[in-house]
């Protein structure tokens, strides 16, 4: 940069702001201002011509005036008129005043544009880079347009100054941010991919965030990347301190260099390549050693150099997971971590030992550092490590170690931060209803989560424990004797006597022998906690002692009374009334025959699936991403769509043809009340008995795509489960590629035999979608779990979907299943941002009829606004704010990718709240693509 002279240093601009800090008061200043103003305003206006210095001044004074927070609406003219001035310091103050100032829509951004031109095709490296910086600082479409195509031109120039590259790279990056469509590399790729081979360091730096960002939105142009990083790190790696003097920061080589190139590496699969990659694991191993070497500093900047750099390697490692040996290494490295003085190191080793504890590899080395994470969890300060203390522990568990997790939580729980409570309430209910070794386990578990922290245990959890408790005859006596001794306590929460009123009037009978436990024992404590509880628990008593009558036809007088009473039949709420009433008259008109009927035992649940996991993913925490835990999506018609466990209440059977549904129908649960017939399963497993269905598959090669519809707008769950077989899913898709990962999961004692699986792609698909497979196991041990691996190629758009087969023999007996696999055009979009002109611009251009594909259908699912925006954003659209006039309707933009071409999609949805109806309407570029997608969506809403 050139010397500031003597000349420059703008005297008068000093006074101004000394007047301004000798200010005594706010009007003081604004009366200053506005002198200076009125002057500045006079001197531009004036018939004498000022010179480029004075120029300079003025508009320097005009920026330190709008920093102050005053607007200017003058003075543009002449700073563009400065950056014509072969001064530095006076074209330096030119771009400020653009950069600061002036906005994309102006009308002197033509004049901008032309001066940027000039000092670009000036070849001076000091105004190249004055003007690249404008150019980023604005970042604006406009400035996108006009230099877009120049820029790569100057950075991959032979004769380009390093300096400018810098600031050609980091100038290209922002613009490809805010206007990515406009920045088309092109013939450029290679050439600037062979930045990173650059002699200057500087260079590589800013060419390597260019490069990432790139990388991420166009994998393929740019994997040729992946041997130069593997190669430029390789050598940071194994270089001293003193090789590289410039760019050593406290001993430790390039450290930020060393982290933009492991993090490019991120956006990768494994090289290919055996010599790329055994350079890699060298390198990788060299970090490893490296942080067990003595520190050559005491200076907290050497350790957080060699930490950052440390991290960021196990990141790829488990990005990678394929390195056994790395990945163990990483763990144990992390385990270290977990002692350190320094807060933050233990904060991040335990949130990637989180990641490692997913891993095959790597969970028995993670689970050997139990008692120190769970003396974190005891003992931490910081309410954040605590949590992801937390966090490790669930993704640890077992079943070789889910008592001593769930023991230790529980036992967290009674002084755990309010912050995290309901979180924490989630995981252990899953941890014991995943693990439970027998169910008077799950149940003592359940009851006292609800007694430690009753006011975070949601209603998906105590539902839940009544539907297991429903489907087991041997746990129903120990539930009942368990839970009635919990409601002795003085000071019950309400959860508890609403999962007591229901299992007592259910089961009461199994403990009713006991003098202690006697049928009007058992009332008297019900109803002593009657007034104290919330009109929906009281709801729930009331069935409870319908129930009773039934069940202790000696009990019948004492409930009468209490139903007679005005406090019941003349109560304010209408749901309470119309039970009392209704409950009074049906225990005095009907015979006993009839009473039995009506108020015969629940019979138990179908087969369903649990709300409390898609609970615990909206909460979002590092340890609810476990592969191993993809139950929380199986479910149709779940959460998302508006569903989700019912909760179970007696009232169901006492009701059902003697009660209308009211405002708290919810609690009836009629619509959840299983077949009489059906019959609960005898396996031995928890999960597999609750989810049970009433018998075994015939061999059939019908095609099953029952789970198909639920998957277009997600890509993790479970897409199939019977009584022996549990299939989980887990899928990442970037540009026209995919990787799914298929989880096959023996829900039985016995092995699995001849266990084959076949993907194929019937008809026009062979030459719309490529897949490939890696073979299985032939053997599933019983309770055992193995994953295959599907590499997914889309060619060119289709509207099929490949099928999976599977084959294997269980017991003798040969099982056959063909399904659906959920893989859709959509799967391919790469989100658009558009500003509202640019979409209704787009709109207009895909006005042909066979380019647009409407549907106009009644709502499937509430129509929640939350619900519909994750739904589009699971599509994998861009949702684009403030667009539509109408702030009801939802627009999104899109690009689907395909090896033969991108097909770009505008979609606008339409609800009507009030007639419950949706128009849904897509223009494509494609017809097949619109129509396509209107088919697949109009089911989703």
């Amino acid at each position: 940069m050139p010397a500031v002279s003597k000349g420059d240093g703008m005297r008068g601009l000093a006074v101004f702001i000394s007047d301004i800090r000798n200010c005594k008061s706010k009007e003081a200043e604004i009366k200053r201002i506005n002198k200076e103003l009125a002057n500045i305003r006079s001197k531009f206006k004036g018939d004498k011509a000022l010179d480029g210095y004075s120029k300079k001044k003025y508009v320097c004074k005009l920026l330190f005036i709008f920093l102050l927070g005053h607007d200017i609406d003058f003075g543009h003219m002449e700073a563009v008129n400065l950056l014509s001035s072969n001064k530095y310091t006076e074209k330096q103050i030119g771009y400020l005043f653009i950069s600061v100032l002036v906005n994309s829509n102006s009308e002197l951004i033509r004049l901008i544009n032309n001066a940027i031109k000039n000092d670009l095709s000036s070849r001076n490296p000091t105004f190249m880079c004055l003007a690249l910086h404008c150019i980023a600082n604005v970042g604006s479409r406009e400035m996108a347009e006009a230099f877009a195509s120049e820029i790569p031109r100057i950075l991959v120039a032979g004769d380009t100054m390093d300096s400018v590259k810098q600031s050609a790279a980091l100038c290209l990056l922002r613009l490809y941010k805010t206007s990515p469509d406009l920045v088309l590399m092109g013939e450029w790729t290679s050439r600037v991919v062979h930045l990173l081979n650059d002699q200057h360091m500087g260079v590589v730096t800013a060419a390597i965030s260019l490069i990432t960002c790139l990388s991420q939105k166009n994998p393929d142009e740019f994997k040729t990347c992946v041997s130069l990083a593997v190669s430029r790190l390789s050598r940071i790696v194994s270089s001293a301190s003193t090789d590289l003097q410039d760019y050593t920061y406290y001993f430790v080589p390039a450290p930020w260099l060393s982290c933009k190139l492991l993090r490019l590496l991120q956006c990768y699969p494994p090289p290919e390549d055996g010599a790329v990659k055994g350079r890699l694991v060298e390198c990788l191993e060299t970090i490893l050693n490296k942080a067990q070497e003595p520190p050559k500093s005491k200076k907290v900047q050497h350790s957080n150099a060699k930490n950052a750099i440390l991290f960021e390697a196990i990141s790829l490692i488990i990005h990678y997971d394929s390195e056994p040996n790395l990945l163990v290494r990483a763990c144990n490295q992390l385990g270290q971590f977990l002692q350190h003085r320094e807060t933050n190191l233990r904060y991040l080793a335990l949130e990637s030992m989180c990641t490692l504890a997913s891993s095959e590899f790597s969970h028995e080395a993670v689970k050997t550092h139990i008692e120190t994470v769970i003396n974190a969890l005891k003992t931490e300060r910081d309410v954040s490590v605590r949590q992801r203390a937390a966090d490790l522990l669930y993704a640890m568990c077992d079943r070789s170690n889910a008592k001593q997790i769930v023991a230790e939580m529980l036992s967290y729980l009674e002084t755990a931060d309010y912050s995290i409570r309901e979180e924490m309430v989630l995981k252990v209910a899953i941890l014991a209803e995943k693990y439970a070794i027998d169910y008077s386990w799950y149940v003592d578990t359940i009851l006292n989560l609800i007694r430690i922290a009753g006011d975070y245990v949601s209603e998906e959890v105590w539902y839940r424990v009544i539907q297991i408790v429903i489907n087991r005859d041997d746990v129903q006596g120990y539930a009942a004797k368990t839970v009635f001794e919990a409601l002795q306590a003085p000071a019950c929460h309400e959860n508890m006597v609403k999962v007591g009123g229901y299992i007592l009037g259910e089961f009461g009978n199994l403990i009713a022998g006991d003098p202690r436990s006697s049928p009007l024992v058992q009332f008297n404590l019900l109803h002593s906690k009657f007034h104290l509880c919330s009109v929906p628990t009281r709801a729930l008593l009331l069935s409870a002692y319908i129930k009773f009558i039934n069940l202790f036809p000696e009990t019948k007088a004492t409930i009468q009374e209490v139903l007679r009473c005005d406090s019941q039949i003349r109560n304010s709420d209408v749901e309470l009334q119309q039970r009392a009433v209704e409950y009074l008259k049906l225990s005095s008109i009907a015979s006993t025959d009839v009473l039995a009927t009506v108020l015969e035992e629940m019979p138990p649940f179908p087969e369903r699936e649990s709300s409390i996991l898609a609970k615990l993913k909206k909460k979002k925490g590092p340890g609810a991403v476990s592969v191993t835990e993809l139950e929380d999506s199986k479910r149709e018609g779940g959460e998302l769509n508006g569903g989700g466990d019912r909760g179970p209440d007696t009232a169901a059977m006492a009701a059902s043809n003697t009660s209308t549904p009211s405002p708290s129908a919810d609690l009836l649960g009629i619509r959840s009340a299983a077949p009489v017939g059906a019959a609960p399963s005898s396996a031995g497993s928890l999960l597999v008995d609750v989810f049970s269905e009433a018998g075994p598959t015939a061999p059939s090669a019908a095609v099953n795509d029952d789970g198909f519809l639920r998957f277009v707008c997600k890509n993790n769950g479970v897409l199939f489960e019977n009584q022996l077989l549990q299939i989980g899913i887990k899928s990442e898709y970037r540009q026209n590629l995919g990787r799914m990962y298929l989880f096959y999961g023996n829900k039985t004692s016995v092995q699995f035999a001849s266990f084959t699986t076949t993907v194929s792609c019937p008809g026009e698909l062979q030459s719309q979608l490529n897949v490939q497979t890696k073979p299985v196991e032939p053997l599933v041990e019983g309770g055992a779990q193995i994953q295959q691996v599907l590499n997914i190629e889309c060619l060119s758009d289709f509207s099929e979907a490949p099928l999976l087969n599977i084959k294997f023999r269980y017991g003798g007996a040969l099982q056959n299943l063909t399904l659906k696999l959920p893989v859709t055009i959509n799967k391919f979009f790469q989100p658009t941002e558009m500003s509202s002109h640019d979409f209704f611009q787009r709109w207009k251009q895909l006005s042909q009829p066979q380019q647009e594909a409407q549907k106009i259908f009644k709502a499937n699912h509430s129509m929640d606004t939350e619900v519909l925006k994750a739904k589009l954003l699971g599509l994998g659209t861009a949702l684009l704010d403030n667009v539509d006039p109408n702030p009801e309707n939802y627009v999104c933009a899109g690009v689907i990718q395909t090896k033969s071409q991108q097909v770009g999609c505008l979609l606008r949805l339409e609800p009507n709240a009030q007639a419950q109806m949706y128009r849904l309407t897509l223009r494509c570029s494609k017809d097949s693509v619109s129509r396509r997608l209107c088919e697949l969506l109009a089911q989703q809403f």
